[in-house]
């Protein structure tokens, strides 16, 4: 999560029932990211096929499509384009932390510890690009819109909210709430749990309504900007050493009043937190990242019946997923109650 403002917003439960009928704009590298994580095997080695070749991201892809569009939701995935220049840093920081993770993976593996094995290997995981364009022919070929972001497709995401396009992001990240979406639907999973530690624990899907979260805290959406900055985000990773999303909270309100917020009072708040010492980029550019991220409307939204030879095509025959495994998911992704037409 590129921001930790979960502490500001009170989530309200999300029944599987109401998801029936609704489309949601899917933040697809999330997504990705949690199967390649979660979907492992005891020593923490990822789903692979005879090849060798990583199949995690495949198998979730599957699974948490058959249980949503069981339950009537509407899944349309949204991918990453190309990052914004001022997220380089934050993916280096990724990028060494997981060289740092795969040399304590090779080192608890010499001395057999199966558990720190598991821990480290959850830290190694890549999105490869070969990956991100398995999962994409395998959206589609379930049937589901494919949607290619210019840049980041939590910004995506979140448009389509705000056009009404979408009825809510299915994402974990609160990033999404900087970049404006309405709604924010959390801990989309049919087992509603997620890893903790070594352990898992339980986590019923839940609802985020940004109005209702402004409301509550006293904010305007530029005002959620700043204190996003403040704390930190993908473009100022770590934000302002000591300060947390009260005391940002507290600071924003200080500096930043009235019914708009101007540079005024945006520089005064900047000064006040001494933002040239922590960060070379230009706070002025971070808040232009949030407040106008590169969004499309290039884009369709047409939901059609799985194209079962090519699910099978490229799980079964490319990569030796189970033929009855697959013809499950797929039943469970077939509407049996009103016919395709009145469902795609």
């Amino acid at each position: 999560m590129g921001v930790n403002i979960t502490e500001l917003w009170q989530a309200r439960e999300l029944s599987e029932e109401a998801l029936k009928g609704k489309i949601l704009a899917v933040d697809a590298p999330l997504f990705l990211y949690q199967f390649l994580s979660s979907i492992r095997q005891q020593d923490g080695t990822p789903l692979m096929d005879s090849h060798g070749s990583i199949t995690s991201h495949l198998a979730g892809v599957l699974n948490r499509s058959a249980w949503l569009m069981s339950l009537g939701a509407r899944p349309a995935w949204v991918f990453d384009g190309t990052p914004p220049g001022l997220k380089q840093a934050e993916l280096t920081r990724r990028r060494v932390a997981k060289e740092e993770a795969a040399a304590a993976y090779q080192k608890a593996a010499a001395e057999k510890d199966i558990d720190a094995m598991a821990k480290y290997a959850r830290r190694t995981v890549r999105l490869t690009r070969e990956m991100k364009e398995e999962a994409m022919t395998l959206v589609a070929a379930l049937g589901m819109p494919v949607i290619a972001a210019p840049a980041e497709a939590e910004a995506q995401a979140a448009h389509m909210v705000k056009q009404s396009k979408a009825w809510a992001v299915a994402s974990q990240d609160a990033d999404t709430l900087l970049f404006g979406a309405p709604r924010l639907a959390r801990n989309l999973s049919a087992s509603q749990r997620r890893r903790q530690g070594l352990g898992t624990r339980q986590t019923p899907p839940e609802l985020v309504e940004l109005s209702v979260m402004l409301e509550q805290q006293g904010l305007t959406q530029e005002q959620l900007i700043l204190l996003g900055m403040l704390i930190g985000t993908d473009y100022n990773q770590g934000g302002i050493k000591g300060i947390g999303p009260k005391k940002a909270l507290k600071l924003v309100k200080e500096h930043v009043t009235g019914d708009g917020v101007s540079d005024d009072g945006r520089r005064a708040l900047f000064a006040a937190v001494k933002w040239e010492e922590y960060f070379e980029q230009d706070w002025h550019d971070v808040y232009t990242l949030l407040a106008h991220p590169a969004v499309t409307d290039d884009y369709s939204l047409a939901w059609k019946a799985p194209d079962k030879q090519a699910v099978l095509r490229i799980l079964v025959g490319q990569h030796e997923f189970s033929l009855e495994r697959i013809e499950a998911s797929l039943a469970k992704m077939t509407p049996k109650q009103r016919g395709l037409d009145a469902f795609f």
